[in-house]
């Protein structure tokens, strides 16, 4: 009988006209459940892809910020000769709580025990991770030669994230690399421009009293040239999105305690 009747079912759909409104329902259910189990499919099987395209492409920047990519580099071979180390940036010191080769600082800004909500939040990062990932680059010697921090920090329409490279001083600026970004195309996204970025080369992020000073605004501020990144024509929001984030983290917030301890020769 219920085999019976299951034929009926089945043979009024089959006669159904084609663009009955049973027939259309069941039909575009039944696309909808085949698209999203070949998507579901996909998305799991590219997953190990996108993760190591996101390392190397985390690794290349890592590189150019440094001075030390070109065009046929082999990026994972480069990027070996960088130390990462897990800094506790309230301390300004390192840390082996964490495997640094995994560690992922923005994550952890997401954990209550590892980050904390900042009450002054000039980057506009709402939470601030305790611990970022750092990377060392040493010289032949084995003497360090340049630090990279990572950034990040709100502009006009994104979250800005980068890397700031600073000389083994504690002081001066190799350059500054943003990796991922949303601003306008040709106004705010001239954050990739490389005559911009080439203009942070050998800046100085603090003054000879010890105070960060370093500011990127339209006109030069009374702490000097050294200390001066011309703002971004057409995108002042953004430009004061940089500004806000490189003082933040280069401040006591961020990396100061650390820069310090450069600056000092403790590291």
């Amino acid at each position: 009988m219920a085999d019976t009747q299951s034929k009926g079912l089945i043979g009024r759909f089959l006669a159904a006209s084609p663009d009955s409104v049973g027939k259309t329902v069941f039909i575009a259910v039944a696309v909808c459940l085949v698209a999203s189990m070949i998507v579901s499919s996909a998305a799991v099987s590219l997953r190990p892809v996108q993760e190591t395209n996101r390392k190397r492409d985390k690794q290349l920047n890592v590189l150019q910020v440094a001075g030390l990519y070109e065009p046929g580099t082999d990026v994972a071979e480069a990027f070996a000769a960088f130390e990462p180390q897990v800094l506790d940036l309230q301390t300004g010191e390192f840390t082996d709580q964490f495997d640094a080769a995994s560690f992922d600082g923005l994550a952890a800004a997401q954990d209550p025990e590892l980050s904390r909500e900042l009450d002054v939040d000039p980057a506009g990062i709402g939470r601030q991770s305790r611990y970022k990932t750092v990377y060392l680059l040493r010289d032949d010697a084995g003497g360090l030669d340049k630090v990279i921090l990572p950034v990040h920090g709100y502009g006009l329409w994104s979250t800005l994230y980068g890397f700031i490279a600073v000389e083994e001083n504690g002081n001066d600026i190799f350059g500054l690399q943003f990796y991922q970004h949303g601003e306008t195309p040709g106004l705010g996204a001239e954050v990739d421009n490389p005559r911009w970025k080439a203009l942070w080369h050998g800046k100085k992020l603090h003054d000879a009293d010890g105070e960060l000073q370093i500011t990127v605004a339209k006109t030069p501020t009374a702490a000097g040239p050294e200390h001066h990144i011309d703002a971004l024509a057409g995108a002042t929001l953004t430009s004061a999105g940089v500004d806000n984030l490189v003082k933040f983290w280069m401040g006591e917030e961020g990396y100061a305690p650390f820069l310090d301890a450069l600056q000092a020769g403790d590291l």
